[in-house]
């Protein structure tokens, strides 16, 4: 069995009804897709209609599952509530929220626009905290046991450079999480979050490694495992998080990565590029100083 294949193959999301924010594309989709295999009705939401449908579409030959693809712009409230009302009136009730709706590009920050810097803010952090909150109300209005899954980065910790703006609001939703799973948990709601390593995808991957900087920038040599994710894998991961198996598990942070985060916060990893035949003179020289 490999890491590209399904963990579960029946219904073990079944009678639930999630909302995925920006599932029309990239990552989002990929969780879109594997949700309904595994039974459970899906909300995608992003502000292009047209994208929604054509996911939709294909979503349902390839899986034969429920979906509701509703164009909304996360930042404003007044809209996702539309969103949820919607998906309420065509599922009964919603059960779980991916908050994956992301916009990032690199940049030396003395170049940003205050604008340019909201832009990034407003989808990430003011988007998955509107619907966070209006998720969780409707929740705990109707005593419904909820789950939220909130898509960080590594770099929500360290914070980064050149991409300050999204640093700054996944440090925001990752601090939310944890906020929220201790406040939200007597209610019976959990919040999670899953932090991706380089997983490609058709628009992110070509605003953060464009062709000009990708080789000098190259993801696999900052990688232990020399790879990139497979969607599935973290497809895999939201569905473990999403379903009951982890009923348990409540303000984690589960970064899935390959080792990268781990790899370029040691000191001495750069010493990977020494090739074998240098050791032995290297540790003469070590030994001689010893002595």
């Amino acid at each position: 069995m490999k890491y590209t294949t399904p963990m579960f193959k029946a219904d073990e999301l079944s009678g639930k009804t999630i909302l995925v924010t920006g599932g029309g594309t990239g990552l989002g989709k990929s969780m879109t897709k594997y949700f309904m295999q595994l039974g459970a009705n899906v909300i995608i939401a992003s502000r292009k209609q047209e994208v929604l449908d054509a996911t939709a579409e294909e979503l349902i030959k390839e899986t034969g599952g429920k979906i509701l693809a509703y164009a909304c712009d996360v930042r404003k409230p007044l809209e996702i509530e539309k969103l949820i009302a919607k998906g309420i009136e065509t599922f009964g009730q919603i059960n779980g929220l991916v908050n994956n709706a992301a916009g990032n590009f690199i940049s030396p920050t003395e170049r940003l626009s205050p604008k340019a810097f909201d832009v990034v803010v407003d989808i990430v952090l003011k988007g998955s905290y509107n619907c966070s909150l209006l998720m969780g109300q409707y929740w705990i209005k109707e005593k419904i046991e909820g789950t939220v899954l909130n898509i960080v980065t590594t770099y929500s910790w360290t914070g980064s450079g050149y991409v300050v703006p999204s640093a700054v609001a996944k440090g925001g939703v990752l601090s939310m999480t944890r906020s929220l799973a201790a406040e939200w948990a007597k209610y019976g709601i959990r919040t999670n979050a899953i932090a991706p390593g380089p997983f490609p995808t058709q628009g992110a991957f070509s605003r953060l490694f464009p062709e000009g900087l990708k080789e000098k920038i190259d993801p696999l040599k900052r990688t232990p495992l020399k790879r990139y994710g497979d969607h599935q894998e973290l497809a895999n991961l939201s569905a473990y998080l999403m379903s009951d198996f982890s009923a348990y598990v409540n303000g984690e942070v589960v970064t899935i990565d390959g080792g990268e985060w781990l790899y370029n916060a040691g000191e001495f990893t750069g010493l990977d590029a020494i090739p074998e035949e240098m050791w032995d003179y290297i540790e003469k020289e070590v030994r001689g100083k010893k002595k």
